[in-house]
């Protein structure tokens, strides 16, 4: 009779169990594969010992069951856990090998040759360090910052430079800029299409909110990520035909060989309309330089001006980590250098102020570089202001390479 009253109770415990857990006890094959289903078997096991607990609270000691008391209870779950850590410390070993992909390692070109932070230009009127290809193009201001706003579909610039005939891109040199897509792509040709088409060239680079697509090569951001919509940084590198591409920290495009010699850069904008502009700021091209041990070995030091910070700030931007990220390689490979890190400003503004700023900014480049593992020992920190310039301040090519963080050898 007891046997048979047993049997009765456990079958109305498993019917009025929840649907999940009904239906987790229907698979103990698939659940046995991986850990993850390890866990929902393990969970199984304790909905149903807490239903035959309720159970014996129910009908009081009629199997003459011993309840357990309270602290043994919460004894047994750290047990639990540390047996549902090692198992997964197993299935994680025993899954697959682990990853290791520097997913972002852009390092801007050392020599600014083109830059526009569209500073002093007159909202409604066309960017004046700019020629136009096509279409309808204007600054404008958006979040009280000065951009360039493409108007019509196809609208496309280029920089207003000399001799834009001629090939004056470098054997190795980056582009940079940021940009506001709200639809479609932004495309950057490696050629000027107003002056250089007998150069013309077959690759051009299109750039929308979640992917980049430069034949042959065509790559979508990880996990769903789209900056459609909202500002996102585009890093270009070229380096003696293999070029590079960067959608934010992401790199996108990694070409051996792209056939074919860049001389000159046109940006583009897709269907832009009145009710979805596209705009572009902060654009620079750089000529790049030797790497940086070579570099350190010949000068004593490292000139950085691809450091970049918030605007009168000594908060460092994403795009700032490929230099770092270089630096804390260097120093980890080679452990007996130390560095003086220098903070230099350009000369607008405050000159108090600058050399305020230059301080601040170098110690949050050596706290950075502290995080990732370098010595305290090893690291020092100075601003100099805008007292040493190594360009004129005349101009923005020359204000941007004396905005600049060195690495200076102790």
């Amino acid at each position: 009779m007891k046997r048979f009253l047993f049997f009765s109770v456990a079958v109305s415990i498993l019917i009025f169990l929840s649907p999940d857990a009904i239906s987790q006890v229907n698979d103990p094959v698939d659940a046995t594969r991986d850990e993850g289903e390890n866990r929902v078997n393990r969970g199984i096991d304790r909905t149903i010992d807490k239903g035959f607990d309720k159970l014996e609270e129910g009908i009081g000691g009629l199997f003459k069951k011993k309840k357990k008391d309270k602290p043994d209870e919460e004894a047994e779950e750290p047990a639990q856990a540390k047996q549902a850590e090692s198992a997964a410390a197993t299935v994680k070993k025993e899954t697959g090998p682990s990853l290791n992909w520097a997913r972002y390692d852009f390092v801007p070109g050392d020599k600014v040759i083109f830059e526009d932070n569209l500073a002093d230009e007159e909202n409604g009127e066309f960017p004046s360090r700019w020629d136009l290809q096509d279409g309808n193009v204007e600054v404008a201001v958006l979040d009280g910052e000065n951009v360039i706003m493409f108007r019509d579909y196809g609208a496309t610039i280029v920089p207003y430079i000399k001799n834009p005939e001629s090939d004056y891109l470098p054997d190795i040199f980056t582009v940079e800029f940021d940009a506001f897509i709200p639809h479609d792509a932004i495309t950057v040709y490696f050629h000027d299409r107003k002056n250089q088409e007998s150069l013309r060239g077959p690759a051009y680079l299109d750039v929308w909110g979640n992917r980049m697509n430069l034949n042959p090569a065509e790559s979508r951001l990880p996990d769903g990520e789209n900056f459609e919509n909202k500002w996102a940084h585009v890093s270009i590198a070229y380096t003696d035909g293999k070029m590079k591409a960067y959608l934010n920290e992401t790199r996108l495009i990694n070409i051996p060989h792209l056939g074919f010699n860049p001389t000159g850069i046109s940006i583009r904008a897709l269907h832009s309309s009145e009710k979805s502009h596209y705009y572009i700021k902060n654009i620079r091209i750089a000529e790049g330089g030797v790497k940086y041990y070579d570099r350190f070995l010949q000068d004593g030091k490292i000139i950085a001006n691809g450091i970049r910070f918030d605007v009168n700030k000594a908060t460092l931007k994403p795009e700032s980590m490929g230099i770092i990220n270089e630096i804390a390689t260097l120093m980890k490979d080679h452990p007996e250098i130390k560095f003086s890190v220098e903070g230099h400003t350009d000369s607008d503004g405050d000159d108090a102020f600058n050399q305020t700023l230059s301080e601040q900014r170098a110690a949050a480049v050596v706290s950075t570089l502290t995080k990732m593992g370098i010595d305290t020992g090893r690291l020092t920190s100075k601003g100099w202001g805008e007292n040493k310039p190594v360009d004129t301040n005349a101009t923005s090519e020359g204000k941007a390479n004396n905005r600049r963080v060195e690495f200076v050898k102790i």
